[in-house]
């Protein structure tokens, strides 16, 4: 989901909510830090850097400050919020730069370029990369942990099944190891919601991002993905292989959409009811729904199935 062009323009209303929404959704559960905040800090920095037309707008900012500003500061609270500023701060520094440009180009840009800052600022610290890992496998821990106790209270304290907690400690681990490319999904998806509230807000447009059938990135980075798998079977140590798994995982789950995006392109778009089979998909057989997507997103690559049939 992206729109066409940063820069100004008459507004157009119509239906882009659901677009957000669905965003949002989906931040909520890849994100390791709060959506929330990650939408709030993207809000505010796009209103304080870029064009603002109507002075509500300043009204809501003011708003997400204080709710940006609660909780208790402890670590992680000043991390996440870091992060949060990076990602938007280039965000913002790119749309100036490049005002035409599309959304998701600026998106994946700002999100390696605060990639890139924070791996700095982590590995030249004493130890500050082990202090941010121990500290967010714990908060993804301690997630996992309360909802099996949610599963007990539902069982009215009855015995979990040795297997069922069994898995959950294997997702959870396996979270905890791919953490650094869930909080760059989940950063893409919250620039996305974030971006159509400036939008609307600031402009009176809610159509900033375009519809899922239009999704595409640039085809290069598909040797990123491949570069992740090669380290994973032959990193020379641990730090490759997880950064090659980080890789994959990023990698994997954007042509996973463009997977889904070419199955909405030549399904002629989205129906209510057609959105009712693929969630009771996902429920029944979710990871083979995935691979087929991830391999429909992969051979977009080199068929660009759709610009073929829009040429037809």
């Amino acid at each position: 989901m992206e729109e066409s062009r940063a820069g100004g323009g008459p507004a157009r209303i119509g239906r882009g909510w659901p677009r957000a929404v669905a965003l949002f959704m989906l931040a909520m559960v890849l994100s390791v830090a709060h959506p929330t905040i990650l939408v709030g800090v993207a809000y505010v920095t796009m209103v304080a850097g870029l064009p603002v037309r109507q002075w509500s707008t300043y009204t809501l900012a003011a708003l997400t400050v204080m709710l940006v500003l609660m909780g208790e500061r402890e670590a992680l609270w000043w991390m996440e919020r870091g992060w949060a500023l990076l990602v938007a701060g280039w965000f913002v520094a790119l749309t100036l730069r490049w005002p035409d440009s599309r959304f998701l180009p600026r998106a994946l840009g700002a999100v390696a370029g605060a990639a890139v800052v924070t791996l700095a600022i982590a590995t030249g610290g004493d130890g500050l990369w082990e202090v941010l890992d121990w500290q967010v496998t714990g908060r993804v821990r301690a997630g996992f942990a309360t909802a099996l106790e949610t599963i007990r209270l539902f069982q009215q304290g009855g015995t979990l099944s040795p297997t069922l907690v069994a898995s959950i400690d294997r997702i959870a681990e396996a979270q905890a190891e791919v953490f650094p490319a869930m909080a760059g999904l989940a950063s893409l998806a919250a620039l996305g919601v974030a971006w159509w509230i400036y939008g609307r807000m600031a402009h009176g447009d809610d159509q900033g991002l375009q519809p899922l059938r239009l999704f595409r990135f640039n085809d290069q980075l598909v040797w990123l993905f491949i570069g992740g798998l090669a380290l994973m079977v032959v990193g020379g140590g641990e730090g490759l292989r997880r950064a090659g798994s980080n890789a994959a995982v990023f990698m994997g789950a954007l042509y996973a959409v463009r997977g889904a995006a070419v199955v909405s392109f030549f399904g002629g778009g989205r129906s209510w009811f057609g959105i009712l089979l693929l969630a009771l998909g996902f429920l029944l057989a979710a990871p083979v729904l995935l691979t087929g997507a991830l391999m429909i997103g992969l051979g977009d690559t080199w068929l660009d199935l759709r610009t073929r049939r829009m040429a037809a």
